[in-house]
């Protein structure tokens, strides 16, 4: 406006180009930002996260799911950039929404794989769980949760999913044998699989590529590392005596772009209610809702107090419009068969490179639309290329068991429990209920039966149920 290059209040050096309607509704200025940092912080964060286009696909694609690779693309990038375009403009903070890893697992693993549902089925259960997400987020019932969950069991569910996603990724790498995501034996024959083939070496070297980039602090690694190793298979597809790949898996794609394929997008049922019966339904819902939700505050809060958008009390102004947006996200990924979207620590890349609105939002969601035409680059991705991403994706989660009270058995032996039961009975829904009814029983067991929120007697019922249900 004129009037704000005249006198000594003038603003114009600290935003030259943020003037108008678009600064105003975004905040740009009064951040401490201009439009041109947003843009660049928007397109950092779609390169942190662009990795999620082709490992939710591989991990929706195991599990007896039979879902086609460019498919699931098409609605990876429509529910990403659709709900991280709504960030920007009702969150107006710059967080990107995509497909949840963990949730996904749970999908591909426990619902499809181990509880047999049909991948509608599936999807009827996250678009409940982020329906219910919505009505906590609502009714501030969202503070009661937290409130009721100790710490360090809403931080086991992560690290246990980190380590499930890590071994998953070393059972389509080849490096481990013997278990069967549609049908794990049990206890399930876990051994070291053969080193020697040429899909080994294109893992290792993804491993590699993408570890190195990490350590070194590059954006977009994992991104970078999967196109890497696609290419090793390539060369090695092209140059081997017989086709190592087959079905135009690392070869070189006769188009790059085609018109998206939205034959999922509401291919989702409600009849898991009667598939599964209504306790182990519920006990699954509340599962997939636990991790959604204290991912996504953790997330949240770690990336605004990086951007120091906290206030002096530690909270994010607006968290609620934030929490909402996230919690429709997920029921909007069980709708388009993308699984439950959720709010992406890589968001913190755009932070760091200066974004604080949510412009950068509305141009990371607007890249992932784009994203959606190019999904006959999808379908040449060999899974030991994705797997290197899903073993440091792994790494990524289960940083936080440091910060775990080991030294108190209270807590310690149901986190171990969580951790541990999710990988080796393919099931997070088992690694949850484990570690919730031993921190229940034990804390009754030793007097504290006082300090156990009423909450978790309920939760820890309904797990109950849900295993002697199993058993039974």
């Amino acid at each position: 406006m004129a009037q704000t290059s005249q006198g000594p209040t003038v603003r114009v050096p600290e935003a030259p180009d943020g003037q108008g309607g678009l600064d105003r509704y975004f905040e740009i200025t009064a951040r401490g930002s201009n439009i041109r940092t947003e843009i660049l912080a928007g397109l950092t964060t779609f390169l942190t996260m662009a990795y999620i286009l082709f490992v939710n696909p591989a991990i929706l694609g195991l599990g007896g799911s039979g879902l086609g690779f460019a498919q699931v693309l098409t609605v990876t990038a429509l529910a990403a950039g659709v709900m991280t375009i709504l960030m920007g403009i009702v969150g107006k903070y710059p967080f990107a929404i995509a497909a949840g890893l963990g949730l996904n697992a749970f999908v591909a693993f426990t619902l499809v794989g181990a509880d047999g549902l049909s991948f509608p089925q599936a999807m009827g259960v996250i678009v409940v769980e982020g329906l219910v997400i919505t009505v906590l987020v609502l009714t501030n019932v969202r503070e009661m949760v937290v409130n009721a969950i100790p710490m360090d069991l809403k931080r086991a569910i992560g690290i246990g999913i980190g380590m499930f996603i890590a071994f998953i990724g070393l059972v389509e790498a080849g490096v481990v044998h013997g278990v069967s995501p549609t049908a794990p034996p049990s206890p399930p024959p876990v051994g070291l699989g053969d080193l020697t083939t040429w899909g080994t070496v294109v893992f290792a070297f993804g491993l590699v590529v993408s570890g190195t980039l990490i350590a070194r602090r590059v954006r977009g690694a994992l991104l970078i590392g999967i196109v890497a190793s696609t290419i090793l298979a390539i060369v090695i597809n092209s140059i081997a005596s017989t086709d190592i790949w087959t079905n135009g898996i690392a070869s070189i794609p006769s188009k790059v772009v085609q018109a998206p394929d939205f034959a999922l997008v509401g291919d989702f049922s409600f009849s898991f209610w009667s598939a599964l019966g209504w306790a182990t339904a519920i006990a699954v819902i509340v599962s997939v809702m636990l991790s959604d939700f204290f991912d996504t505050v953790g997330t949240v809060i770690g990336i605004a107090d990086e951007a120091k958008m906290l206030d002096e009390n530690g909270r994010l102004p607006g968290m609620k419009r934030v929490l909402l947006v996230d919690s429709l996200a997920a029921a909007f990924g069980g709708f388009t068969s993308a699984s439950s979207n959720t709010t992406f620590i890589e968001s913190a890349s755009g932070v760091s490179d200066g974004g604080r609105t949510g412009l950068a939002s509305v141009v990371t969601g607007a890249l992932f639309l784009l994203a959606m035409f190019f999904s006959p680059i999808a379908g040449v991705i060999p899974p030991e290329a994705t797997a290197p991403a899903l073993v440091i994706v792994g790494y990524f989660m289960m940083s936080t068991a440091a910060e775990i009270d080991w030294k108190d058995p209270g807590i310690g032996i149901p986190v171990l429990l969580t951790v541990i039961v999710m990988p080796f009975t393919y099931s997070i829904t088992n690694g949850v209920g484990a570690g919730f009814l031993a921190y229940v029983v034990i804390a009754v067991l030793r007097g504290k039966a006082r300090e156990v929120h009423p909450l978790l007697y309920v939760v820890a019922a309904i797990f109950a149920w849900y295993f002697i249900h199993g058993a039974v």
